[in-house]
């Protein structure tokens, strides 16, 4: 089972750059999206099922143009959930599962925490999903979590560690809780298997940093314990530029 994990920041404006065909010679079996900044209703289904993606679910934000997250599969999932349950969390449309024999996939986009406000939003986000996901994984221990979680784990996944210590996604605090997430009982898929630096995920669109590759590794395909002899290969596919963002991609054995 291959799955690809993609921040395109924008659906129909990746589509313009040519993320169909991209999907069809990547050829993932789900892809999970966050930040699609769309509307189901806005966009043309048929591409998708025409790429091979019949089975496509949109959890939008509230908000038009904001946030929001996808998956498209090319089986049926035996069930989607929407969101969490937690109305501060769904609002703005960032967690969608979907429920496949033997595991489950979900596409996550947590907050980023840009101003006071907005920080204080994501550490309680992040203090709720931690408490909803120890709750969900006594029904389903088989949980797949991909996708943007706006931050850094370790000096590693970021380009200036020492300058960016007091910048929202690489600050103490943020380390911590995604530290304690993988403590809880999941896999870093990406370090499991590679240990090497300058692998990011995300570079600002100012001053050249994706062509220099002054870059942050924000994205992630968690995977919890039990699956962990199954985990296949865990990649970034930097070469595809659809967003500011690249996807990244993990292999399940079934």
């Amino acid at each position: 089972m291959k799955i690809i994990s993609y921040n395109v920041n924008g659906i129909r404006a990746a589509i313009n750059k040519g993320f169909m065909d991209w999907s069809k010679s990547a050829n993932p079996d789900v892809i999970c999206l966050q930040e699609i900044k769309a509307l189901k209703e806005q966009l043309d289904l048929d591409i998708f099922a025409e790429a091979g993606y019949k089975y496509n679910y949109w959890f939008s934000a509230q908000k038009k143009g904001y946030s929001g997250v996808a998956i498209l599969s090319k089986t049926e999932p035996k069930h989607v959930e929407y969101g969490t349950g937690i109305a501060s969390m769904d609002f703005e449309g960032r967690n969608i599962r979907a429920d496949f024999d033997g595991f489950s996939v979900m596409s996550l986009y947590l907050p980023s925490g840009t101003n006071d406000d907005r920080l204080d939003h994501k550490l309680e986000y992040m203090d709720m999903f931690q408490e909803y996901i120890n709750s969900l994984k006594t029904d389903l221990p088989n949980l797949i979590i991909c996708g943007d979680y706006n931050i850094c784990h370790e000096e590693i996944d970021i380009h200036n560690p020492k300058g960016l210590s007091n910048t929202s996604g690489f600050l103490p605090v943020e380390r911590k809780w995604i530290g304690n997430f993988i403590d809880s009982g999941f896999i870093d898929s990406f370090r499991h298997l590679n240990n090497e630096p300058h692998n990011y995920t995300w570079w600002s669109y100012r001053a050249n940093a994706r062509a220099n590759n002054k870059g942050w590794r924000l994205d992630y395909a968690m995977v919890s314990k039990p699956l962990q002899e199954k985990i296949k290969r865990a990649v970034i596919l930097s070469e595809a530029v659809h967003s500011d963002h690249c996807p990244i991609l993990v292999e399940i054995e079934k």
